[in-house]
């Protein structure tokens, strides 16, 4: 499966770090603050946030309710959002930096948070000197999300310059893993409950959390050495 593999691109929310049921909540208040603060959607906070958590669970984006009915535009919305992301709230792995150096691949994150916050986050995480000249947001590519298309996925392969076959990309949506199956990507999910979705047709790999996802890539680059 990954034989002559090249690349490892990670995703970076829930992924590289945990995004807790209480950060969860967190953030769907962020969003909803920003909706109504920043972007003075007409709703009491606690309706608005009721909304964010109902649009993520219907649309996997907790913004798309807005973006369709109170033309929210979502390069207004990822700026405020993500100017209040609560990162401190975050959790890093112990010692995450030094275990994904023992990958013998290139890595790679590709996030769907904006570059600022992403950068937060890494140097949160303890993994900003590893990445910090290979991070890309879905905005460095004049976009959003990274669930409408295939095309921003053959955009981030030309930008590192590798194809996409070359690639292993991590992530623990769905959505986002299918549409870089469509590229040629091998694909990876990372969950964190019994609810691997390793059946998918475009999930060739699932891990519980990002350490047994390493050990596994550690444990076939070296079988492919040998």
């Amino acid at each position: 499966m990954f034989e002559n593999k090249k690349v490892v691109i990670w995703d970076l929310d829930n992924t590289l770090y945990r995004i807790t049921p209480e950060i969860a909540d967190m953030l769907d208040e962020t969003m909803a603050v920003a909706l109504v603060e920043d972007l003075h959607v007409p709703l009491e906070l606690a309706d608005c946030k009721a909304l964010v958590k109902e649009s993520y669970k219907q649309y996997r984006d907790g913004g798309e309710y807005f973006y369709q009915n109170y033309n929210i535009s979502p390069k207004d919305l990822s700026f405020y959002y993500n100017k209040r992301n609560p990162v401190h709230m975050i959790e890093p792995y112990q010692n995450l930096a030094l275990k994904l150096k023992q990958i013998p691949l290139e890595q790679y994150v590709f996030t769907a948070s904006n570059r600022q916050a992403s950068e937060r986050i890494l140097k949160r995480i303890g993994l900003y000197e590893m990445f910090k000249d290979r991070f890309f947001s879905v905005e460095d590519f004049g976009v959003y999300k990274k669930n409408e298309n295939a095309d921003v996925y053959h955009q981030y392969c030309q930008k590192i310059g590798y194809q996409p076959t070359e690639c292993i990309f991590v992530d623990d949506s769905y959505s986002n893993l299918e549409f870089a199956k469509e590229t040629g990507m091998t694909t990876i999910r990372i969950y964190y409950q019994n609810n691997s979705a390793s059946d998918k047709e475009y999930i060739d790999a699932a891990f519980k959390g990002v350490e047994q996802c390493i050990e596994a890539l550690i444990d076939a680059t070296k079988k492919e050495a040998v």
